[in-house]
């Protein structure tokens, strides 16, 4: 009889992970049987390294999947960023050495766009990592994320592991933190135009002067994308990476301005007033486009569009009002 593959899920509570969680428990309901581990941080702390130490020794997963992360909007990064390069670093540090030290052989490394410098040519491309200085707002998340890309390559090289890491976009859906200041900007915006169609007020006022461009993911299709790689033959992933350079980005490779964006998701919610923009307020980068074309040539794309994603995020908010209004 085969052996079950064991795979730890680090981080199955967030808004990934449990886009991950779905999908993987899906493929174990199917012809694919899994053993999919999962601990939340009252029984697992990863920034303990003795904790992570003896659960990597003791479950022996075959495969780690880290998409654990402290992760926040401009307001939590500004106000926070001691919490978050610290967090991060010791989450990222902990969970590849100990489970390199159990002898796992497959990681997968969830990262951020961030990474990029603020500078970068658009769209932005693989090769465009560390060639200049990164946004100020975030730059302790950019700088820990960083690290753990460079880590998953450093055990690549001196210990011939397979170590991958995606760069995803900005993300939304099921399960997104809906907080109007700690949250990012699209699950803050479904918030607010909610509240002020229920309110029936006049005005909203966004952050910044709306020029700034972004794109979104569906987690949905994160989590697709994510397995997609992590199931990739060893010899086409390195095909499409360089030894110093082996993160692949995950992305639509279409962007909206922040206004277009308020203006989207007015309509999707109900809010009929009027949107204004706050100059004062940062804009933080201009434009994050992702260079997804190394995906693409692999063999996958997005499938979920940024309305109907949008629609479908509003609704599970309006079933899920009271956890998701944290």
């Amino acid at each position: 009889m085969r052996k079950r593959l064991r795979i730890f899920l680090a981080g199955h509570n967030g808004m990934v992970g449990g886009a991950i969680l779905r999908r993987l428990t899906t493929q174990s309901d199917g012809e694919e049987p899994l053993d999919i581990l999962f601990r939340d941080r009252a029984a697992l702390d990863l920034t303990e390294q003795a904790a992570v130490r003896d659960f990597m020794h003791t479950e022996r997963p075959d495969v780690v999947i880290m998409a654990a992360a402290k992760v926040g909007g401009i307001a939590a990064n500004n106000a926070y960023p001691a919490d978050f390069i610290y967090e991060n670093l010791m989450i990222e540090a902990n969970v590849i050495h100990q489970a390199f030290a159990a002898g796992v052989k497959r990681l997968l490394f969830l990262g951020s766009s961030c990474i990029y410098p603020r500078e970068a040519s658009q769209p932005m491309s693989e090769d465009a990592l560390l060639t200049g200085r990164l946004e100020p707002t975030n730059e302790p998340y950019a700088v820990a994320k960083i690290a753990g890309i460079k880590l998953c390559e450093s055990y690549n090289r001196q210990y011939g592991t397979d170590y991958r890491s995606v760069m995803p976009t900005n993300l939304f859906g099921p399960g997104d933190n809906f907080h109007p200041s700690h949250s990012h900007v699209l699950p803050a915006m479904i918030r607010r135009m909610h509240e002020a169609a229920q309110s029936g007020q006049d005005s909203v006022t966004i952050w910044g002067s709306g020029i700034a461009r972004r794109e979104f993911l569906h987690v949905d299709d994160m989590a697709a994308a994510s397995l997609f790689v992590l199931d990739l033959p060893q010899e086409i992933y390195a095909a499409n990476t360089a030894p110093m350079l082996s993160q692949i980005n995950v992305g639509t490779g279409e962007d909206i301005s922040i206004l277009e964006l308020a203006h989207l998701v007015a309509e999707i919610t109900g809010y009929h007033g009027q949107i204004l923009t706050d100059p004062s307020r940062p804009d933080g980068t201009i434009r994050k486009l992702m260079d997804v074309s190394r995906l693409s040539r692999i063999g996958w794309s997005a499938g979920i569009s940024l309305r109907d994603g949008i629609a479908q995020t509003y609704r599970w908010y309006l079933e899920n009002a009271e956890s998701a209004r944290k």
